[in-house]
């Protein structure tokens, strides 16, 4: 069964456009390097860096807080780590979607201590009804309800990625 759109495809580029006009402005000038959180930023982050028109570097970290599950164990593990020195740049992280706030209030803290000129965050997606700190995000494409979403890099046990949508996916 196909997924509800919730977040069409065409929204999703107009959108896009927006955040990297913006993002091209606040950065003209500094030293970015965007990171985006694997996998389900990988969609996402390549339409924005496309729309991104200033220099600018991408590197990649993996975490995990859900594992096969639909609700987050509240314990981020880090996969993968930076490959690129950040001391003194400007970083932006990408991630597909906030909830919680715990992945990105972890990943900033921890980029933090390598000494960065900044740290803001883009997502695509904040679903703020199920925050569980405080943390907004700097760069917001859509706010949505509690609902699970899929599709745009978003899956459910690694299906609906491909989907140029963000979708429902009924229980």
């Amino acid at each position: 069964m196909q997924p509800r759109v919730l977040i069409s495809t065409e929204e999703i580029a107009s959108r896009v456009q927006e955040l990297g006009a913006k993002i091209s402005r606040d950065y003209a000038e500094k030293d970015l390097v965007v990171v985006g959180i694997l996998k389900g930023a990988v969609v996402f982050m390549s339409d924005l860096i496309r729309a991104i028109q200033v220099p600018l570097e991408i590197d990649f970290m993996a975490t995990s807080s859900y594992g096969a599950a639909t609700e987050t164990s509240g314990v981020v593990q880090l996969l993968k780590d930076l490959d690129t020195a950040i001391e003194g740049r400007d970083i932006l992280i990408v991630e597909d979607i906030i909830d919680s706030g715990l992945t990105l209030s972890y990943l900033s803290q921890l980029l933090q201590s390598r000494q960065p000129a900044s740290i803001k965050t883009a997502v695509l997606l904040d679903k703020p009804d199920r925050r569980r700190i405080d943390f907004i995000p700097d760069y917001i494409g859509f706010s949505i309800p509690d609902e699970f979403v899929v599709g745009y890099g978003l899956d459910h046990n690694h299906r609906y990625r491909e989907l140029p949508y963000v979708g429902v996916v009924s229980s």
